[in-house]
């Protein structure tokens, strides 16, 4: 999928033939299908390193990158950070993921968080064995999952290893609604293609003003395959560095999304599937190992044991997400790949609405 303007439900404002659209502000309207002007399409400018937004202002191994998930139901959710900053270059030393413990207190008051839960933690690596290429190594990357909770209440936390001590402030985040057919999230943001550019900010500014209770975002995270490992950038990689050994990416590019995005999603959860820009091939032929890694997933409680698909209820929809990447299954008379043969599963077992959510480059059926 080419960097553009991002695939985003909440519509803005747009003039077409001299009428102006209403914004979802403003509440439903009549669809209106306009040409796209091709000044729209690519010239997207990326947020630099330099700006606040994107920079670290945290110290040692306090939580940064702080963002909630949804697990199954609504009486679970998921909380993910941060902690030690990643490395970049040719010696390059794996911080011991046990080293930092992975807490979080929670409860239904601010200032009484008398609820604890722990979870794991975990680091991965970007390594291309080319001369003059550099590696990457992440911060410690934690996953705790909460449960015990209410339907459609809030809900305040902090997280880190209180032992260091190093805590986070205080965050809060809503419960979805209770589980059944006439039990629904007020406002859900479908969003994609999201990259770390000015357009970006505008997006997720956007977004933000319409309080969504969820966000959808399928594939193409941060683009940073588009950078060669010096963080050299590029809108078009093959057309600007064409005899490179191997696709590279620049990872920091990573953390800077999760530093930028941390205002919405401590808050808000937001459910991820991957994209073509995610596969980021790395030596043996690794994979995904960004977004496999940074992001957690309903998976084991929703039974798919995968990264790449796995379901979850938001009151009465049972959101199933499929990504594009599962190798098909070519025993048997038909060929019938993984996601979809789950798919079909939990459409068939579950009483409450289902929608399947696509990543970009997916066929739904």
């Amino acid at each position: 999928m080419s960097i553009g303007i991002p695939l985003f439900l909440l519509v803005s404002f747009v003039l077409a033939r001299g009428k102006r659209i209403p914004t979802t502000l403003e509440g439903p309207f009549k669809p209106v299908t306009v040409p796209l002007d091709n000044s729209f399409r690519g010239g997207a400018v990326d947020l630099p390193e330099t700006d606040p937004r994107v920079q670290r202002t945290v110290v040692g191994f306090e939580p940064e990158q702080i963002s909630v998930s949804l697990s199954s139901t609504y009486d679970s959710v998921w909380i993910s950070w941060i902690t030690g900053e990643y490395q970049i270059g040719d010696n390059i030393k794996p911080f011991n993921p046990d080293m930092i413990a992975s807490v979080v207190y929670y409860g239904r008051v601010r200032f009484a968080l008398t609820r604890q839960a722990t979870g794991h933690s975990l680091i991965y690596s970007q390594l291309y064995p080319y001369e003059g290429l550099q590696n990457y190594t992440s911060g410690i990357i934690h996953h705790v999952r909460l449960t015990g909770l209410q339907p459609d209440t809030v809900y305040y936390y902090k997280c880190g290893d209180p032992s260091i001590p190093a805590m986070s402030n205080a965050f809060y985040f809503k419960t979805m609604p209770i589980s059944g057919p006439k039990s629904y999230p007020k406002r859900i943001a479908l969003v994609g293609d999201t990259g770390l550019t000015y357009n970006t900010t505008s997006t997720i500014g956007h977004l933000m003003r319409n309080s969504p209770d969820l966000v959808l975002l399928v594939g193409d995270v941060t683009y940073a395959n588009l950078y060669l490992t010096n963080g050299t950038g590029s809108d078009c990689y093959s057309c600007s560095f064409a005899n490179t050994p191997i696709h590279e990416t620049y990872q920091p590019r990573w953390d800077y999304w999760g530093r930028f995005m941390q205002p919405l999603v401590s808050k808000v959860p937001i459910m991820v599937v991957e994209g073509n820009h995610e596969l980021e091939l790395q030596a043996g032929n690794v994979t995904f190992a960004a977004y496999s890694s940074r992001f957690a997933f309903p998976s084991e409680e929703s039974e798919s044991l995968s990264t790449f698909y796995y379901s979850f209820n938001a009151g009465g929809i049972h959101f199933i997400m499929l990504g594009a990447y599962i190798d098909y299954n070519k025993l048997g008379k038909h060929k019938t790949s993984a996601s979809l043969r789950f798919a079909n599963l939990y459409i068939c077992k579950d009483m409450i609405t289902s929608l399947i959510v696509c990543s970009s480059l997916s066929t739904c059926f």
